[in-house]
């Protein structure tokens, strides 16, 4: 196998803030019930409880908060072999793709 072969890939990402909307809107209800029940858990005599109720909750939603973001955003990455001779047109949106301002003197 030869090093000409080698076939060039364009990634493009089509994540929008409106596939992890949910995501966001369920993770902020569980902190928000997490804090209502360590509330509710200080009028105890033990308020160190409380404390621990809420962190476990944070600390327990967090990784399933990071899969459902990652295995997101990988299923909004396309992958498309790019053929010789085919025009790369700029993605509308996409920032990678502006070009970067010159200085003159």
């Amino acid at each position: 196998m030869s090093g000409n072969n080698i076939q060039k890939y364009r990634f493009v990402c089509t994540l929008t803030f409106g596939d992890i909307y949910g995501q966001i809107i369920v993770w902020l209800i569980t902190i928000t019930l997490s804090l209502a029940s360590a509330l509710a858990l200080m009028g105890a005599k033990r308020p160190v409880y409380a404390l621990a109720t809420a962190g476990l909750v944070v600390l327990l939603s967090l990784p399933f908060l990071l899969f459902a973001f990652v295995t997101t955003l990988l299923n909004h990455i396309e992958v498309t072999p790019v053929g010789p001779g085919t025009k790369m047109e700029p993605i509308p949106g996409n920032v990678s793709q502006q070009q970067p301002v010159q200085v003159t003197s």
